[in-house]
């Protein structure tokens, strides 16, 4: 039986527009949950707050302060899940973040509204890859960021689409130029949930067990945000709103309790490519990462 072309089916559709309310205290909830230390007061303290500008990828999984409030605003690439109603848990492939300009880091409103641009089909067997991009505006309109992500679902490939393209970003093989070191603390999930993440992956063990997972485990936009920390202050230290693009694919999963580590290559004038790394395995949390700045 010839499966549905997903791509004739998905690609265009949006999801309805969203508006997310915050304030320096989900800033600062954020910063925290992507491993803030006591030292960074640029990033908890509000006398002279700065946003990590990862931040802006909280509207992609956000349910935290949403209006109108449904329990979970689920991006565009659901629209795949309601077809393929896979029994294995789908898994975010890759994230990119373009900045348009710093966010406000008192308060503000995200507007924000998500489409599918391309489906990829990974072949009978191996899959298929939903991408979505959502445009993040503030109340007065002005574009803040775009999101691009790549969603995984297992059972759904062989229906005739499109290959998924390469990466063109290949990691130097050499030593890195920078490293940082850090710890994902064991209530680090738990900690990113509270910024709007609530997949019960990410918290319940035996729901994780159930969509085959040893057990509950870290959102990849929390490793995102991670690495994006790291590398402004590596980088850029003391300036995120210098931060232009950051882009990732993630590589493995990832549990609470674990060492990391960032590698930073230094490709030209303000680009870095980067990987994280988990200390535990030698495996690579996050690959073949770009980050720009001005």
């Amino acid at each position: 039986m010839k499966k549905e072309n997903l791509a004739e089916r998905l690609v265009g559709k949006k999801m309805e527009p969203r508006y997310m309310e915050y304030n320096w205290r989900d800033v600062i909830l954020y910063a925290l949950a992507v491993g803030a230390k006591r030292e960074d007061l640029l990033y908890t303290y509000e006398k002279n707050l700065k946003v990590i500008p990862t931040y802006g990828t909280v509207p992609y999984w956000g349910t935290v302060n949403v209006r109108p409030y449904q329990w979970m605003p689920l991006p565009a690439s659901m629209l795949a899940d309601e077809i393929i109603k896979p029994t294995i848990s789908f898994l975010n492939m890759d994230h990119e973040i373009v900045m348009h300009r710093p966010i406000d880091p008192i308060k503000g409103t995200f507007q924000y509204q998500d489409v599918i641009t391309d489906v990829y089909d990974r072949g009978e067997g191996k899959g298929a890859a939903v991408r979505t991009r959502i445009d993040v505006r503030d109340e007065a309109g002005n574009a803040i960021c775009t999101n691009y992500s790549t969603t995984f679902f297992h059972e759904a490939g062989g229906f005739g689409g499109a290959p998924m393209p390469k990466s063109p970003v290949e990691i130097p093989d050499r030593c890195p130029d920078i490293e940082a070191d850090d710890l994902i603390s064991p209530v680090q999930n738990l900690l990113y949930r509270l910024t709007g993440d609530t997949n019960l992956i990410h918290v319940d063990p035996d729901y994780a067990r159930k969509m085959g997972f040893e057990t509950s485990f870290m959102q990849g936009l929390c490793s995102f945000g991670f690495a994006c920390r790291m590398a402004v202050e590596a980088l850029i230290p003391g300036e995120p709103e210098r931060m232009a693009r950051m882009a990732a694919q993630m590589s493995s999963v990832l549990f609470p309790d674990t060492p990391i580590r960032l590698q930073l290559w230094n490709i030209g004038k303000g680009r870095a490519y980067f990987r994280l790394m988990n200390l535990l395995t030698g495996k690579p949390v996050l690959n073949r990462g770009v980050f720009k700045w001005n």
